[in-house]
């Protein structure tokens, strides 16, 4: 089973009041590809009420001429209402009072006439409702820095000492997960990303294998005290240690590691070097690029390519080894006893291919991950529609199209992005069963289980 974080965008609120029916039809058929929640009035009363009842809105248009109260009356009270949402007046009269009275009355942000232009409307939008979190998040600085500045003040007159302290080593962490982070998200994102998809694509076997070994040598990396930025490098070696494979024959692939490795290929023996020479033109990636190349040594010497023995092999590519050979030997023996075979397994062959210094660290990181891993005996697995899915799930099996294309890898955990992929691909290459997932069940029930799906 492969964790993975998930990045959500916040979908925004945007109030569209105009007392023409066809006018809220159209604007908000205009903005259905934008990733916004719309709410529609036909009157400046329905909107106020919408306002009192809705928390967040970011950005209010509202017709001029409408019955009853008009637009400019409306923004005056939504401004007392929702101050920090955006406003916008419009209209089809192009009356330089109305837009100064929506402007010093209602505050508006902008003036609109009818008819629009559509590109030009929602650039407008977009730029609103950026301004609306804008404000939003100078507000939280804000609050941020004066809540900081209070305790600061607080402790500077307790203790001046301890704070230039405590101010100088959060600085430093800040300073290091930024750093971290910026690193992480592009090389993550764009290299590592591709290069593991890639891999995946290259043979079906690998699916999750790299993700679970990068799982597992971060565990035993936090164990052994590593520091942000060798975790860092080991992780991006650990998702990329095979990327060298691309180039080994399918005839090859076919064999097996075991195999090849029995007969001294020299495709699969030169696999690791070649996944060094891959990302060598990556600069933040050549740090992993080492590890990569001697994740195959083993601590006597008798591995490959270089045949390094003992501590001249980089520690990220000790710890790779070890991480690689659990998760091969976790998929390959029978699940029941898995996890203490490997481990019986692991402990023989330490101080021939493995670094014996691991050992203790090693077992307690790989019980803890597939103990909690292997903790949710609560599930069931069920065959849904594309329909039926939902945030959270997780896919017992490749999801398919109807032309056998792997279109994401079992153990995916489900969200609004990759059910909308699975959507899409429905719609121009349908498969003839469904969606293959886990569920947890609750008092023996299966909690969000279409009935009517749980037999297809």
């Amino acid at each position: 089973m492969t964790i993975e974080p998930e990045i959500e965008e916040e979908q925004l609120t945007i109030l569209l009041v105009d007392d023409e029916a066809n006018i809220l039809t159209s604007l908000k058929r205009l903005l259905r590809k934008e990733n916004f929640n719309v709410l529609t009035a036909e009157s400046g009363a329905a909107g106020i009420d919408i306002l009192n009842s809705t928390e967040g809105i970011a950005l209010i248009i509202s017709d001029q001429r409408m019955p009853g109260m008009s637009g400019v009356e409306f923004l005056e009270q939504a401004k007392k209402i929702a101050p920090d949402a955006t406003r916008m007046i419009l209209t089809g009269y192009a009356d330089i009072n109305v837009a100064i009275k929506g402007i010093n009355k209602g505050e508006a942000y902008r003036y609109i006439t009818k008819p629009w232009v559509d590109k030009e409307f929602i650039d407008i939008v977009n730029d609103a409702v950026l301004r609306f979190a804008l404000i939003g998040d100078n507000k939280r600085l804000n609050l941020i820095v004066k809540e900081q500045n209070h305790e600061l003040k607080k402790l500077n007159t307790e203790l001046k000492s301890l704070v230039y302290q405590q101010t100088a080593e959060i600085k430093q962490q800040n300073n290091e997960l930024k750093s971290l982070n910026t690193n992480l998200r592009a090389n993550f994102k764009n290299s590592i990303g591709a290069f593991s998809s890639l891999l995946e694509m290259r043979n079906a076997k690998t699916v999750n294998h790299s993700k679970n070994v990068a799982a597992i040598s971060f565990k035993i990396a936090k164990s052994i005290g590593l520091s942000g930025e060798a975790i860092e490098t080991l992780i991006a070696a650990a998702l990329l240690h095979d990327i060298g494979i691309i180039a080994i024959s399918d005839e090859a692939l076919r064999k097996g590691a075991a195999v090849l490795l029995q007969e001294q290929n020299p495709e699969y023996l030169n696999h690791p070097i070649r996944g060094q020479t891959a990302i060598d033109s990556i600069e933040n990636l050549r740090k992993a690029g080492i590890l990569i190349r001697h994740h195959h040594e083993n601590y006597d010497g008798s591995g490959f390519p270089d045949r390094l023995s003992g501590t001249e092999i980089p520690m990220g590519s000790r710890i790779i080894a070890v991480a690689d050979f659990i998760e091969n030997r976790m998929k390959e023996l029978p699940k029941k006893t898995a996890l203490e075979k490997a481990l019986q397994e692991l402990s023989q062959n330490y101080g021939s291919r493995f670094d014996p210094s691991l050992s203790s660290t090693v077992e307690e990181a790989v019980r803890e991950l597939y103990n909690k891993a292997g903790s949710e005996t609560d599930m069931t697995e069920a065959v849904l529609k594309i329909n039926d899915l939902k945030p959270g799930m997780l896919l017992s099996k490749h999801a398919k199209s109807g032309t056998g294309q792997i279109l994401l890898p079992s153990g995916t955990k489900l969200n609004d992005a990759s059910i909308k992929i699975l959507q899409r691909y429905n719609e121009i290459d349908p498969a003839e069963t469904g969606v293959s997932v886990w569920i947890k069940k609750l008092n023996n029930q299966d909690n969000d289980l279409p009935a009517k799906n749980q037999n297809l």
